[in-house]
């Protein structure tokens, strides 16, 4: 995968909702233009942007975006902090299967998986 974007109708609230969900994973956020931002690391890019076509940005029904955490902690940091950020619970913390994961949306409705 070269890199995923999410829509979303209200870059200042997107970019404050990834910046603290990111922090301290060494992302650099870059923001070409007023309608997208991204996070960039090594084999690591995702953006939220408001879509091309001017048209409210939605979520799609089934779509996700799966993020790597580095451990167990990390995920339940992580779930807790989009919480207290404004997302909503998708799936708390647990074991599934061979993975520690959470499910969230963020504020715009975008389901995210926070896996070790």
């Amino acid at each position: 995968m070269n890199y995923f974007v999410v829509g979303t109708n209200d870059m200042r609230a997107s970019r404050t909702f990834y910046d603290a969900l990111f922090e301290g994973a060494g992302l650099q956020s870059i923001s070409p233009s007023e309608r997208m931002t991204y996070w960039i690391g090594e084999d690591f890019a995702f953006a939220v942007a408001r879509p091309f076509d001017k048209k409210p940005a939605t979520h799609g029904n089934g779509t996700m975006v799966g993020f790597c955490a580095r451990a167990k902690e990390d995920v339940e940091r992580m779930h807790g902090l989009a919480l207290e950020l404004g997302g909503t619970c998708e799936g708390a913390p647990n074991q599934r299967g061979p993975k520690f994961s959470a499910y969230v949306r963020d504020l715009d409705g975008n389901k995210l998986c926070l896996s070790d």
